[in-house]
């Protein structure tokens, strides 16, 4: 014997009824069998909404009437053959006629009682089941329609009656042992001694299944439903939430009491007496097994599922004079009890000097009210403080039978959470460990969410989320290595990264699931237009933990943002220098801000592209080094051109051919000013601790003075053709002394110099060529010989490739 049980959108239109008759049809061939259904999708709504229409002496009721009578009438037509329609269509028109003459009776006395309420959406299930349960005897499949009011006895608690169990399953067995076979059942309705209409609570239809079923002693219970399964958290939340393929009875009701919508403690409470197992079935894909809930079931994992509530609100009831004083405890709970208030979640410290209690916000001010009453004179006294509300909150719950079984469940949700700077308000966890509750906000909510889902369920890999701005050379290229290497990332080293927002200058993309990077699009017109705010607004919308910005531009009004992407609790991955050699107290509030919040902040290519230069010095600083002096060729685009100028190449030539290569801005006079190095130089200076501001930097331009206004680039390199002699006259000179040029910078005393400077053969950056960099560290250990860092310090390449290191090194801070 099994009991099957559909919903209203298993049964919302033709098709999905289609599916239904399929899946009933497959049962009956091997078993005895009573199928429960609900209400037609979205007609009990309807309804309530014409009910309280004509309350509200709105004709408009009529007009909805009318769409609902067309509805199911419609479906009668196209579920049962013409021959054979006459007795359906009659049943369904004579319902409607009572609620027509119901609802006119709610329009003129304009009242809606609980008792007419329970009465009215009956209709529902009585109108569904019955034409399902014509359309499954033209399916071949005999059947006994049933009106489950015949044998659910109820009190008149109208709108959510107790069952009277022993008179009800004895009335269920009596008529199945006169009736075998497959039996159609309406959901969700019962009625009194007196034969008064009544409903049986939330979740209704499938209470009436588990009652069946207990009644019958069921071999099990199907719930089918437009989920596959319970899912170990909320999927519109949790973008990797996976079906749980077995539950306890026990942690299938903690789910439910912590938001999971897929079934309700009342719905498993008979079938739980009688240990008999619920399945929950996807009507759309029946194939899957979905999630089975038992007795016994298989424990494999240290936690079954993480579910959530919202709109919750903290009271904390505190003070001095409640430490050591009896009955406190009984007089806040039994005024809250009074006043019909639920409490959903307990916290107390040992000392007793304060009580958290959770409760639903719609109650909070009438919580407060009544228990500062309560406590008046205590309040008066000074011995208790004002009840204080926390608004806006959100519990989190993580459940499983296993927990008892292994130590570390709660380190690993407070480490989760904590990671992902999530501040946790208040805890709970009951003796059995079976949950452990935290109050967070709730605009933590889907982050903590996705946290915990990543520490228990997917824990072997990490998760990034990466929104990045700017797809120009250097962020397709990053996009390309994330591509090549994502595979050995996640095998090697348990490392995931997705990619869920694209911007560059006109146009942005997002996919919350993350793009498929091996045919990432570039964002054009055909998505949104580019709107930083929008921008991280979707990012922070998303709220996904382990989010990172990634910022692929030279962009200051990006590099304006960080303090607010940090404030949002989102990492910074970047080579833009405008943030870091803007002004010192901008730096100093970034810095601050990333190491208060524990949200990194990493920027290693804001200095010699992928090159370890900044990393390796604040290693130094960390373990109490000083810096004495730092020297440096910063800009491999200058030091290309100073190396093919010794070699006789006149000096606009090599601009051009510079340009032409790639290695300078578009306006090759972007790298001969000087700034790019002068901002590197200053960086350095301050991530070495000093206070360095822009105006400590002196800087000599490599520009002429006539050909620092001239408009077009062609222009300038035609006309910089003039000052070759001069360039020459410098390399001559040079060379005179066996020296070369360097264009450098030079930082000693709290002061630094940017220019053209000859070095000897003695000096390491003599023997430098092409586009390479080369740090020099003078330090109170580097002393004699100073630490070096050479490599290639320009290029897409590099810089990608820079910016990679710090994301992997992100998803390793991460865990």
């Amino acid at each position: 014997m099994k009991i099957l049980k559909f919903g209203g959108s298993s049964i919302a239109n033709l098709e999905r009824i289609k599916n239904v008759l399929s899946i009933v049809k497959n049962a009956s061939a091997d078993d005895q069998m009573a199928v429960v259904f609900s209400a037609f999708g979205g007609v009990t709504e309807d309804l309530l909404k014409c009910a309280h229409l004509a309350k509200e002496n709105d004709m408009a009721y009529q007009a909805l009437l009318l769409s609902l009578e067309k509805r199911h009438l419609q479906l009668v037509k196209e579920l049962i053959p013409v021959r054979k329609q006459s007795v359906v269509l009659t049943f369904v028109k004579v319902r409607f006629n009572e609620l027509e003459d119901l609802f006119n009776g709610i329009f003129l006395i304009k009242e809606f009682s609980p008792r007419t309420s329970d009465y009215v959406v009956s209709f529902g299930e009585r109108i569904s089941t019955y034409i399902m349960a014509e359309a499954l005897r033209e399916n071949e499949i005999d059947t006994h329609f049933l009106d489950a009011r015949e044998v659910i006895r109820t009190n008149d608690r109208f709108g959510n009656a107790k069952v009277n169990f022993p008179t009800t399953n004895q009335l269920i067995y009596d008529y199945y042992s006169k009736n075998p076979g497959v039996l159609v059942v309406t959901g969700f309705v019962a009625s009194t001694e007196k034969g008064e209409t009544t409903t049986i609570g939330r979740s209704g239809s499938d209470y009436t299944a588990a009652i069946f079923a207990a009644a019958l002693k069921a071999d099990s219970l199907e719930i089918w439903t437009d989920v596959t399964g319970v899912m170990t958290a909320d999927p519109r939340l949790v973008y990797s939430a996976i079906t749980i393929p077995q539950l306890s009875y026990n942690e299938a009701m903690e789910l439910s009491h912590f938001g999971a919508k897929v079934v309700f403690p009342a719905t498993m409470q008979p079938a739980m007496k009688r240990k008999i197992p619920i399945y929950i079935k996807n009507t759309f894909q029946p194939e899957e097994k979905g999630t089975l809930i038992c007795d016994k079931p298989e424990n494999t994992k240290l936690i079954k599922g993480i579910s959530s509530l919202n709109h919750i609100s903290l009271l904390n009831v505190q003070g001095s004079g409640l430490v050591d004083v009896i009955g406190v405890s009984s007089r806040v709970f039994g005024a809250l009890a009074k006043a019909d208030i639920n409490v959903v979640l307990i916290s107390q410290a040992s000392s007793e000097h304060s009580i958290c209690i959770a409760i639903k916000s719609e109650n909070s001010d009438l919580a407060r009210e009544v228990l500062e009453n309560e406590f008046h004179y205590e309040i008066l006294a000074g011995e208790m403080d004002k009840v204080q509300i926390m608004p806006n909150m959100s519990v989190i719950a993580v459940v499983g039978e296993n927990m008892k079984h292994h130590p570390g469940a709660s380190g690993r949700l407070f480490q989760a959470l904590g990671r992902n700077n999530i501040n946790v308000s208040a805890v709970a966890q009951g003796s059995s460990e079976l949950n452990i509750s935290a109050v967070i906000k709730q605009s933590d909510l889907q982050k903590g969410l996705n946290a915990l889902h990543e520490a228990f369920f997917l824990s072997d890999n990490k998760v990034l989320h990466v929104f990045l701005i700017g797809v120009g050379l250097i962020g397709k290229t990053l996009i390309s290595m994330i591509q090549n290497q994502l595979n050995k990332l996640q095998e090697d080293y348990m490392l995931d990264i997705k990619i869920h927002g694209l911007a560059n200058s006109r146009y942005m993309a997002f996919d919350e699931d993350g793009f498929d990077l091996s045919s990432i699009p570039v964002p054009s017109s055909e998505d949104l237009p580019m709107d930083l705010t929008v921008f991280l607004n979707t990012m922070n919308s998303m709220n996904f933990s382990n989010s990172v910005l990634v910022d692929c531009t030279a962009s200051q009004d990006v590099a304006d943002t960080y303090e607010r992407v940090l404030a949002s609790k989102v990492a910074i991955v970047t080579p833009n220098k405008k943030a870091n050699s803007s002004s010192l107290e901008n730096y100093k509030s970034l810095k601050k801000l990333s190491g208060q919040r524990n949200i990194k902040f990493l920027y290693e290519t804001n200095v010699a592209a992928g090159l370890p230069v900044i990393s390796t010095l604040q290693d130094l600083i960390l373990s109490g080094d000083k810096v004495i002096k730092i020297e440096g060729v910063l800009s491999g685009s200058m030091n290309y051109i100073f190396s093919e100028l010794s070699k006789g190449t006149p000096f606009s030539e090599v601009v051009t051919q510079a340009k032409e290569k790639g290695f300078t801005e578009p306006d090759p006079r972007d790298d001969l000013s000087g700034m790019d190095v002068a901002r590197k130089i200053l960086i350095l200076g301050r991530e070495a601790e000093q206070d360095l501001h822009f105006s400590d930097v002196s800087i000599q331009s490599m520009v002429p003075e006539d050909c620092q206004d001239i408009e077009s680039v062609e222009a300038f390199l035609e006309k910089l053709k003039a000052h070759d002699p001069h360039f020459k006259s410098l390399v001559d000179e040079a060379k005179e002394k066996e020296e070369t040029l360097r264009f450098m910078a030079v930082l000693e005393n709290g002061k630094a110099e940017v220019g053209l400077k000859s070095v000897d053969k003695k000096h390491p950056f003599y023997s430098l060529e092409g586009s390479d960099n080369m740090i020099l560290f003078t330090t109170e250990r580097y002393h004699e010989f100073p630490m070096i860092i050479r490599g290639p310090g320009a290029g897409a390449d590099v810089t990608a490739a820079g910016v990679f290191a710090d994301i992997i090194r992100l998803g390793n801070y991460s865990r």
